[in-house]
């Protein structure tokens, strides 16, 4: 019996230890919260790093902006030198509900998200579990293109979007209900339009084979991937993937037309996740500013920052859309989830999202590190030129009423951008580029 006891103490013994021993997911969640605190200065809203940017003049030409019929309720956020300068809310959540925008309410990303399921799929490579360069169909089975093309056209190309497909692939089939996984399987069903890696047209069903190789890659849904290797160790506490992580907020913004009706929000691009799944507060999307600016290099260092913002592809035609700057606006590019731009001389990164009764962008120069963020809650894109007019404060460049608040009445307004229904962002240039051009400028 003696030895019963002692064998019986011994294991209770042993598992004792095993119990205080920390598993490896416990570890795991330890050191992201270390990162999250370390990075609680730059979420603090810092006016000593003021210095380009006439901050009375900003907040005026916002309140103007919020007195134009189409405006219902926005968030502004500004970084200087790599601090949050400034978080505003303007407007209300809900048009007459007397419910105010504040820098804590919760609105959609839309095609904005492109660039956290980028940064996503690079951070994966970064640890060696993909291989940017591997035939997209190694990661992503559920992805079909025309002629086989899956096993030709790359991660990269992927990201960039460089499958030789038409624009906006079957995002009407989308929208009709149809399930993404199959529609992603059934773009084999159509014509190439060139062969991957060499013309560029926007997607979005095909763009979210992306969360697929994510959630197959780490073993986990998207939204649990994203917010553990991004926004927990960044410290975005309001980031989410989905229609019940937007309402579950205390302050969320209500979706509108662009006569400021309430519009029934719907989780159509929420099933695609990686082309426009996200949520957050503009307080979060800043922090997120910051760490594509290389605020963060404990998450994000500056090579895999290089691999996502790499100019890949030029796309003539985004010129076209914002055809309203080019006395300052020079060429344009896309990378694995970005834009970027050449304006006066400086080197811009940035991305615009439009999803029904919402839109956003964010735009920033990564040597300055300085930049604007906006979410707004209507089918409007009356706010497209905020972005540029900050930039030209930055550069200390003449003013220029980019916005239009000082426009004759009846002006158009919506030249700024094409108002498409549903997702943005893409105007469906498809520019011959051999593979691999512009790879040599960051």
């Amino acid at each position: 019996m003696n030895k019963i006891a002692l064998a019986v103490l011994a294991l209770l013994g042993g598992a004792s230890l095993l119990a205080m021993r920390p598993t490896a997911a416990t570890k795991a969640a330890h050191e992201q919260a270390a990162v999250a605190q370390a990075h609680l200065k730059l979420a603090s809203l810092s006016t000593d790093s003021r210095r380009d940017i006439d901050y009375k003049l900003l907040d005026g030409r916002l309140r103007q902006l919020m007195a134009k019929p189409a405006m219902v309720g926005l968030a502004v956020g500004v970084v200087e030198n790599g601090r949050i300068t400034f978080l505003q809310g303007y407007g209300e959540t809900e048009a007459g509900s007397g419910d105010p925008v504040t820098p804590d309410t919760v609105f959609r990303w839309a095609s904005t998200s492109k660039g956290v399921a980028a940064t996503m799929v690079a951070k994966l490579a970064e640890q060696g579990k993909i291989n940017l360069e591997a035939p997209v169909a190694q990661y992503a089975p559920d992805l079909k293109l025309p002629a086989g093309n899956e096993n030709r056209a790359t991660v990269g190309d992927l990201l960039s979007h460089r499958l030789g497909l038409y624009r906006n692939a079957f995002d009407n089939k989308l929208e009709e209900g149809q399930d993404p996984s199959f529609l992603r399987a059934s773009l084999s069903s159509l014509s190439a339009t060139c062969l991957p890696g060499t013309c560029w047209s926007y997607q979005n069903i095909a763009y979210d084979a992306s969360s697929e190789m994510v959630s197959r890659t780490t073993g986990m849904p998207y939204e649990a991937a994203v917010r553990r290797y991004l926004f927990n160790p960044i410290g975005m506490s309001s980031g989410s993937v989905s229609m019940e992580g937007l309402q579950s907020n205390k302050s969320w913004a209500k979706p509108h037309s662009a006569g400021r009706r309430p519009e029934p929000i719907v989780d159509t691009y929420y099933k695609v996740p990686g082309a426009a799944g996200i949520n957050s507060n503009i307080k979060d999307m800043a922090l997120w500013m910051e760490a594509q600016m290389g605020e963060m290099p404990d998450v994000l260092d500056g090579k895999l920052l290089d691999t996502i913002h790499a100019p890949y592809v030029v796309t003539p035609t985004e010129r076209g859309r914002l055809r309203k700057f080019l006395e300052r606006l020079g060429t344009a590019w896309y990378g694995y989830g970005w834009r970027s731009y050449d304006y006066s001389g400086h080197r811009i990164i940035g991305h615009r999202g439009g999803i029904k009764g919402y839109r956003s962008f964010i735009l920033f120069d990564p040597v300055k590190k300085s930049g604007v963020v906006a979410l707004w809650n209507s089918d409007t894109w009356q706010p497209g030129g905020l972005e540029f007019e900050v930039m030209d404060q930055l550069y200390h460049l003449p003013f220029r009423d980019w916005l239009e608040l000082n426009s004759r009445p009846g002006a158009n307004t919506q030249e700024i951008a094409s108002s498409d229904p549903e997702i943005d962002s893409g105007s469906g240039d498809s520019v011959d580029t051999p593979r691999g051009r512009g790879r040599g400028r960051r």
